[in-house]
C-alpha cells in the first residue's frame, strides 16, 4: 500500500522479518565500502543484519534475499548504470551530515530508538542549506571539473580536510603506504 514502511521483504515466495532501522542499514552500507572484507564477507554482513529470521532461510535463497535487500536500501531505485563520482561517505561526513538531518528531522535522530531507513533517507533527501550541502556542492563541482566561485574557494581553502573524500584502504594496503611515507621522510627501517 502506498505510504508503508516495510518491515518485512518478500524472498522466493516466503515473508521475512527485517530490522529496517537507519542505524542497521548504515552499518550495512559501512561495511559494504570496507576494503578488508571480501565480497562474501559483506553479503553476510547485509543478510544477517537485515533479515531478524536469517538463520530460518534456505542457503539457495541468499542470492535472491540479497539482492532484495539492495533493492530495499537502494529504496527501490535501483543502482545506475552510469558510474556516478562519489559525493558523500557516511563515515568522514557524520558530523556534518547528522545535524543536517537533524534540521529536516526537527529532532536528534540518533536518540531515538527506532527510525526506519526509508524515513532517514526521506529526511536525507530533504538537506537543504548548510554545510553538509555545501561540502557536497563543491565535491560535485570538482568532480565536474567545474570552475568554484570564490566563496566555494575560500571555503574550500579552509575546509579542505572535511572536504576532500579520504579513500578508504586495506590495513594492509595503508600499512604498506605508512612504510613508505616513513622511508621517505628518512625514518628509520626494520633491515
Amino acid at each position: 500500500m502506498i505510504g508503508d514502511l516495510p518491515r518485512s521483504i518478500e524472498v522466493n515466495g516466503r515473508e521475512y522479518e527485517i530490522d529496517p532501522d537507519f542505524r542497521t542499514v548504515l552499518d550495512i552500507i559501512i561495511a559494504s565500502e570496507d576494503p578488508d572484507l571480501t565480497d562474501q564477507e559483506k553479503i553476510y554482513i547485509c543478510l544477517i543484519n537485515l533479515y531478524v529470521d536469517m538463520d530460518d532461510m534456505p542457503a539457495e535463497d541468499y542470492a535472491e534475499a540479497y539482492r532484495k535487500a539492495n533493492e530495499f536500501i537502494d529504496r527501490g531505485a535501483g543502482k545506475s548504470k552510469v558510474k556516478q563520482p562519489k559525493l558523500m561517505d557516511w563515515e568522514q561526513d557524520e558530523d556534518v551530515l547528522f545535524p543536517a538531518i537533524n534540521k529536516v528531522a526537527g529532532y536528534e535522530v540518533r536518540e531515538k530508538d527506532f527510525i526506519h531507513w526509508w524515513t532517514f533517507l526521506g529526511f536525507y533527501m530533504g538537506i537543504e542549506d548548510g554545510v553538509f550541502s555545501r561540502i557536497v556542492g563543491i565535491r560535485a563541482k570538482k568532480a565536474k571539473k567545474k570552475k568554484l566561485e570564490k566563496w566555494e574557494q575560500e571555503f574550500y581553502a579552509a575546509n579542505a580536510d572535511i572536504i576532500k573524500l579520504k579513500p578508504k584502504r586495506s590495513a594492509k594496503d595503508q600499512a604498506i603506504i605508512d612504510k613508505l611515507k616513513q622511508m621517505m621522510d628518512g625514518g628509520e627501517s626494520d633491515g
